[in-house]
């Protein structure tokens, strides 16, 4: 069997509090992309998860282990991942391949009369980005991640990525978020989701709300990475028409209204880090 993980975008991700679990409440928008991990999945004698260039065991493994941990009894799998995301780079690599490992759980178990295990208890407790990609859609998240509604699919658009070489792990940008005191009141934090579910709810590009679209971590990701900065601009003077930070970084992101714009900003832009690549539509 082969399925395939895509990649998450933050068109936005507002910060706010941190709260007495130690996360943080946020309000962002989620939507995949056609960049995707190719999962390929086999019986083996034993489970086993392969993922080369990530080091140690990963989500993916993790997600597993813990659907047999849930009395999940399939047949031992062995799972290939062939990394397409960038890793660390804010796109959410790790928690799409554990996501599509709980979707391939939940497709085997249909029709069987053992039951399944809670997918959406299993992917808050890997982390909160599993949850909203358990299936991959538009979607509007807020809490610490756990709070996922799903919007209509919005118009089609194209994005141009700068990974930078990604490296850089969320835990240390929330913390530097935390040093330079960011981080909005709740009554903000709903007045902008109300916005955000209009706007989006809206079926439009997200183009057409650009106003509403930014990221409260990027200020952190630059005093870490100052080359943030410089992939931004340079896909301003690319002519990207929005340009954002996308998760914790280190990622730049520029969206256009089509993939033929999206191809010919990478093309100006000459660098050999530019992935382009458009929204997935989830129906």
């Amino acid at each position: 069997m082969r399925v395939l993980a895509p990649a998450k975008l933050n068109l936005c991700l507002y910060l706010g509090r941190r709260r007495a679990d130690g996360l943080h409440e946020l309000c962002s928008l989620f939507e995949p992309l056609s960049l995707a991990d190719p999962i390929e999945v086999s019986e083996a004698e034993r489970d086993e998860v392969v993922c080369p260039g990530v080091e140690g065991e990963n989500l993916a493994a993790r997600a597993l282990a813990v659907l047999r941990e849930r009395g999940w009894q399939r047949p031992p799998l062995r799972v290939e991942i062939e990394k397409r995301i960038p890793i660390a780079a804010g796109l959410g690599g790790g928690s799409a391949d554990a996501a599509a490992v709980l979707r391939l759980a939940r497709d085997a178990n249909a029709g069987a009369p053992m039951p399944l295990p809670d997918l959406e208890e299993i992917a808050m407790q890997l982390g909160a980005d599993v949850t909203s990609q358990l299936d991959p859609s538009l979607a509007l998240v807020e809490g610490a991640g756990e709070l996922v509604e799903r919007l209509p699919d919005p118009a089609s658009h194209a994005v141009v990525l700068l990974p930078g070489g990604g490296g850089l792990g969320t835990v240390e940008v929330f913390a530097e978020a935390d040093r330079l005191g960011l981080g909005r009141r709740a009554v903000e934090l709903a007045r902008l989701s109300g916005r955000l579910r209009a706007a989006a709810g809206a079926g439009v590009s997200p183009l057409d709300y650009a106003e509403l679209l930014a990221n409260d971590l990027e200020p952190a990701a630059r005093s870490l990475r100052p080359d943030v900065g410089e992939a931004l601009d340079s896909l301003r003077g690319a002519g990207a028409p929005l340009v954002l930070l996308t998760g914790s970084g280190p990622t730049a992101v520029g969206l256009f209204p089509t993939i033929s714009e999206a191809k010919r900003s990478a093309e100006r832009l000459d660098r050999d880090d530019a992935i382009v690549c458009e929204a997935l539509r989830a129906s």
